[in-house]
């Protein structure tokens, strides 16, 4: 495995030297790429918060952003915690817009935050219109997403691809690897109906014209049978269909959530959080063997060795 770290300086592309246990880490939702480094000081190494930092394995970019923090010790060792374009999200502001796609509304914030873009997948669903007061910019780019995922039933993924803003679907995101009982050094798996599971969907909209609340309600008799009534209470934004997006909640959460965590499977520098592999696995109370949506993925390098910790959920509707 050839592991290359760089530092630009602004006048000069360093190699340092690296110590063993650099990690690098996503998160599918709300948070960005992160790598944790330590290098070790000499005559030449000359690095400050804000300079860039790229990380190839075997000659493939893995990882581009920039220093956040540096910590020292008598050693003269310097840790490093660099992140990706996306942790200029956390910035707050206000936004108000009309008649746009998520697709749009990540454009609109790349342009005014100075954010480089790369493939921006389009999505579907028109948001006739929407104020966003002191929020983050994840939480704006998020809240159109979810209205993606529940007027038109499609989950969208928002990393950051070496340096450029990126935005795919579920389908845009399979990698062909399959995780079973050889893959990593050991496993954690639950199944639950205790979060993200409901079996009732009750949609309200203040139909202004009529002066009336329309209520909209999409259910599974058997499943509430089953589970007793989970439900999930919306309201609705002018433009939504209400009878349609009903039906896709209940299609989305009206499954058991399964969570997964598989520890120290071998490195693949393909994955990341976001993307869908083919999980075949004995469980216990199931054989599960479709694809799972990782949620969390930490890669680390050490001594020469690459390993992974992947957490994953899955569902009915995913795959």
């Amino acid at each position: 495995m050839q592991f290359e770290l760089m530092i630009d300086n602004g006048k000069d592309i360093l190699v340092p030297l690296v110590a063993d246990g650099t990690t690098w880490t996503t998160d599918r939702k709300g948070a960005p790429g992160k790598l944790t480094f330590t290098v070790l000081k000499d005559s030449i190494l000359d690095f400050h918060e804000g300079n860039n930092v790229a990380l190839t394995v075997d000659g493939q970019p893995i990882f581009y952003g920039f220093v956040f923090t540096k910590k020292r010790d008598k050693r003269h060792h310097i840790a490093v915690t660099a992140y990706d374009q996306l942790r200029y999200l956390t910035n707050k502001d206000t936004m108000m817009y009309k008649n746009l796609t998520a697709s749009g509304v990540i454009r609109v914030i790349a342009e005014d935050y100075r954010l480089s873009l790369g493939t921006i997948e389009e999505t579907e669903f028109r948001i006739a219109d929407r104020v966003e007061d002191n929020s983050s910019l994840f939480d704006i780019i998020y809240n159109a997403l979810d209205l993606e995922l529940t007027n038109k039933g499609k989950m969208y993924v928002l990393y950051d691809d070496f340096g450029k803003l990126t935005l795919k679907s579920l389908d845009s995101m399979k990698v062909n690897l399959l995780l079973d009982d050889e893959t990593g050094e050991n496993f954690d798996y639950s199944s639950s109906i205790d979060s993200d599971t409901y079996n009732r969907i009750k949609l309200s909209y203040d139909n202004k014209d009529t002066g009336k609340r329309d209520i909209y309600v999409a259910q599974d008799g058997s499943r509430i049978n089953d589970w007793g009534v989970l439900q999930l209470y919306e309201t609705l934004q002018e433009g939504e269909n209400g009878a349609a997006k009903a039906d896709a909640l209940l299609d989305l959460y009206n499954v058991k959530t399964r969570k997964l965590k598989v520890i120290k499977a071998f490195g693949d520098v393909r994955i990341r959080a976001g993307c869908m592999v083919i999980v075949k696995l004995g469980v216990g109370d199931m054989n599960v063997q479709n694809y799972m949506l990782i949620e969390k993925c930490v890669h680390t390098f050490n001594a020469g060795e690459h390993w992974m910790d992947l957490t994953l959920r899955g569902g009915e509707y995913i795959g």
